[in-house]
């Protein structure tokens, strides 16, 4: 009977070196290697060998500048025209100088947030928006300041707003006659307590001529003649209210009266002019019984 024979079974056990790589290839490091770090490395020499040709880069850019500029030029994102609402005929001209824009112009080449910027930087925008509409249509919204009074400072005149913001300036003090006029040093830091002391002094409208103000602390009232009513630093429109009452009483405005200092509320103090002067002290002559 012939034996058959059986080759030797072969040991399933890994060899040494082949356990170690199976060992090593199970640590994270090494799989993120293998797995990534080496195709990556692979697809960037690939890449490098490729851009080595400067003509080759310079195709690249020129595609890349097409694309930007097939995107850039499409309808829908040119900007054909601008709109200003809210803004009166001087002020949309100022905006269109600080925002000069050659159109049709598409909206990637808009830098907004400094145009939005320079439109605010107006002395007459009190608050500004702007945006893109549908259509192509630049949209700029405006808020201006309302001017109030009219500050003369050291050399010229210019509009205020409530607040002392310069909306702009002024020529001559007739082409705006029906706002108050107030001048001095930190006028402009209290315009809103100018303006309620003018609309107090309603009354005294026809011979009211401005404001001053006094160590940035208080206001004199400017009367026709040169006639000065002080007021205090504290409670000036009450003061000027006790005036007018005193006027509308006894008439006392319309005499040869100087100034009225209402600093002492405690104290008012006249000051006659030099024709009263001379007529009180006359007056009290006689009653001392002096030729």
């Amino acid at each position: 009977m012939r034996q058959i024979r059986t080759a030797p079974r072969r040991d399933p056990a890994p060899s040494r070196m082949a356990y170690r790589m199976q060992r090593l290839l199970l640590t994270p490091f090494i799989r993120r290697l293998v797995w990534v770090g080496f195709p990556v490395l692979c697809l960037s020499s690939a890449l490098g060998l490729y851009l080595a040709d400067q003509e080759r880069r310079d195709a690249i850019t020129l595609m890349v500048h097409d694309i930007k500029a097939a995107v850039r030029e499409r309808p829908e994102f040119m900007v054909k025209l601008m709109a200003i609402d809210g803004a009166s005929a001087g002020v949309a001209d100022d905006i269109r100088e600080a925002v000069p824009v050659d159109f049709p112009v598409s909206s990637f080449d808009l830098d907004l947030p400094q145009m939005l910027h320079d439109v605010a930087a107006l002395d007459a925008v009190a608050r500004a928006d702007l945006r893109i509409r549908p259509g192509g249509v630049l949209q700029i919204e405006v808020v201006e300041r309302v001017p109030v009074a009219v500050w003369r400072n050291e050399d010229s005149l210019d509009l205020l707003d409530v607040e002392g913001h310069r909306v702009a300036p002024l020529a001559s003090r007739s082409v705006r006659h029906d706002l108050p006029l107030i001048a001095g040093w930190g006028a402009e830091k209290a315009v809103a307590e100018g303006v309620a002391l003018v609309a107090t002094g309603a009354p005294l409208s026809d011979r009211l001529r401005g404001l001053v103000r006094v160590g940035e602390r208080r206001w004199d009232v400017i009367l026709a003649d040169g006639q000065r009513i002080m007021l205090p630093e504290e409670g000036a429109i009450d003061a000027l209210e006790q005036v007018i009452a005193l006027d509308q009483a006894q008439d006392i405005l319309a005499r040869n009266v100087v100034d009225i200092d209402m600093r002492n509320n405690r104290r008012p103090t006249v000051r006659l002019g030099e024709v009263a002067s001379e007529e009180l002290r006359q007056i009290r002559l006689l009653e001392l019984g002096v030729d």
